[in-house]
């Protein structure tokens, strides 16, 4: 197995761990813990910690050891770390934060793609949201979700925000996660296509107000849906997954 391999496997395992709060904040681990629980070399341990750190999960010093952030100075945008969350009994606040960061930004973000009248991301909406409603007629989950988060990254590139436009990972690990983590309705409501649809007309003919309101409405329906389905499901996953409308 590569060194990178190895390594981001201990590095998952641990931020797994600590996402579901198995090792708490301000605990402090050595790497000689992480060698011997992981089975991995001392090289290994220590780039593991390296990325940790890069993600600002720990903090590691001379004589002090690996400590444990406080979960609430992690780099909650990382995809990674968001996955981690997804994946731990902490879920649902997960969901939810998510849900309130895109009713905060896509809207914006849609209004200010409708104002650019770029025609390239007219042409990008159309296509994607055409491939979401053929997803959706052949039942295809996974190519709905595909076409889905290419739609949400073209949206947020083209407000012409670099901010927004860095989100579009944060969104894609939020639909992903929605079908692995099975909270999404068996069928694709086709509703949901038709407001892609409305979002890529709107934005086509430079109206931004609509384009805003339409894909507020997208986001609350999302969230509606997915607090149903987390009121139906108790016991979040087991930590082996990965994971709109």
């Amino acid at each position: 197995m590569e060194l990178q391999g190895l390594h981001g496997q201990v590095v998952d395992q641990i931020g797994l761990s600590l996402a579901a709060e198995e090792t708490r904040a301000g605990e402090v681990l050595r790497l000689e813990d992480v060698q011997e629980r992981y089975g991995v070399s001392r090289t290994v341990a220590r780039e593991a910690v390296r990325v940790l750190e890069s993600k600002r999960v720990v903090t590691s010093r001379p004589r002090v050891g690996i400590t444990v952030r406080p979960m609430t100075e992690w780099n909650l945008y990382d995809p990674q770390v968001i996955r981690w969350r997804l994946n731990s009994p902490h879920r649902g606040a997960q969901l939810r934060e998510l849900a309130e960061l895109r009713a905060a930004v896509e809207p914006s973000a849609a209004a200010l793609a409708a104002a650019s009248g770029d025609d390239e991301t007219c042409k990008a909406l159309l296509v994607h949201a055409r491939a979401m409603a053929t997803a959706a007629a052949e039942a295809d989950t996974a190519g709905f979700v595909a076409a889905d988060a290419a739609f949400h990254r073209a949206l947020l590139s083209a407000s012409g925000n670099g901010m927004f436009a860095q989100l579009a990972e944060v969104t894609e690990e939020l639909l992903t996660a929605r079908r692995e983590l099975s909270l999404m309705p068996e069928r694709v409501d086709e509703a949901a296509v038709r407001r892609h649809q409305e979002v890529a007309q709107a934005v086509a003919e430079g109206r931004p107000a609509d384009a805003a309101a339409c894909v507020r409405s997208i986001v609350d329906t999302a969230h509606s849906e997915v607090e149903g389905l987390l009121s139906d499901t108790a016991t979040p996953p087991s930590a082996s997954c990965a994971l709109d409308v």
